[in-house]
Order: C-alpha cells, then structure tokens, then sequence
C-alpha cells in the first residue's frame, strides 16, 4: 500500500504545482502519535497553540531548541501540537488525528496557548498557560523521584 501511495505521490508531484507536490510529500511522512507509546520509557513536553504564527509558541519552541542537550538527558521528547498547520514530535509530522486527541485529553482549545509535561508515569506534571523557562521544568523534573533514582544510577 505504501508503494502505491508513494507512486502515486510521485505521479501528482509531475502534474502538480510546487504546493500541492509539498502537501503531498508531507502527508506521507505524518504518524500516529500516541502518550500510552511513550510510558515509562519518556517524558513528554507538550506545547499546544492556534498556529505556528503564535509567538509564544514561537519563544516556548525557541527556548526548548536551545536545550536540546537538557531535553535528552531528561528522557524529554517535545511534542508541538497545532490547531492549524503540522504538529510534530520530536521533528516527525504527527497526523491530524493524533493532535486531535491530544488536545481532547487535555481539554485545550483551539486558540489556547498551553505547556504540559507529562511525567513517565503518563500523567501531567504541569501546565503553563505561558511561556516556560527550560530551566524551570528541568528543575521540576530534577526534583522528581524517577529523575533522582535515574541520575543516581547514571555512570559517571
């Protein structure tokens, strides 16, 4: 089925304006997102908001990108979750559907700017209605129990 859809992308990309060929290409590299996936094994950074236009979405995504380091390290996948446009986890197009459920789960409107951590264990941990330092949630993360018991079991 994969080969099919990726033929006939190849197809309407030889027909298509350079839009349409974008659109085409991207919805054949969106996945299912699912928190049970991730339990146990990651964190998760959840931002929602409208658009991508949104500036604290753009300051949160900013901020976070510029400690990438301190995302791995906590186990911290960054998951954007947009209202319009592509969301994505960790650089991967989720599909629409995923997005959907996400902001059903945490009761998120559509015009609402919002950061949640979910903790391991799957449940939230917090939520900001404004932009976060990385700072503030590494050191929530850091206080927590799983993150002591991980950092003690660290090689150094």
């Amino acid at each position: 089925m994969k080969k099919i859809t990726l033929i006939a992308s190849a197809i309407i990309s030889l027909m298509a304006p350079v839009t349409q060929v974008n659109l085409s290409q991207a919805s054949i590299h969106m996945s299912e997102f699912n928190l049970a996936s991730h339990q146990w094994r990651n964190r998760i950074l959840l931002v929602f908001a409208p658009n991508s236009q949104n500036v604290s979405y753009q300051q949160q995504v900013q901020l976070f990108k510029q400690h990438q380091q301190g995302l791995n390290e906590r186990d911290l996948l960054l998951v954007t979750v947009l209202e319009q446009g592509t969301s994505y986890s960790n650089e991967q197009a989720i599909d629409t559907a995923s997005a959907a459920k996400l902001r059903q789960k945490f009761k998120i409107s559509d015009n609402d700017f919002r950061v949640i951590l979910v903790g391991k264990d799957g449940g939230a941990k917090r939520q900001d209605s404004n932009v976060v330092q990385a700072e503030t949630i590494f050191r929530e993360i850091d206080a927590m129990p799983m993150r002591q018991q991980e950092m003690r079991q660290k090689p150094e």
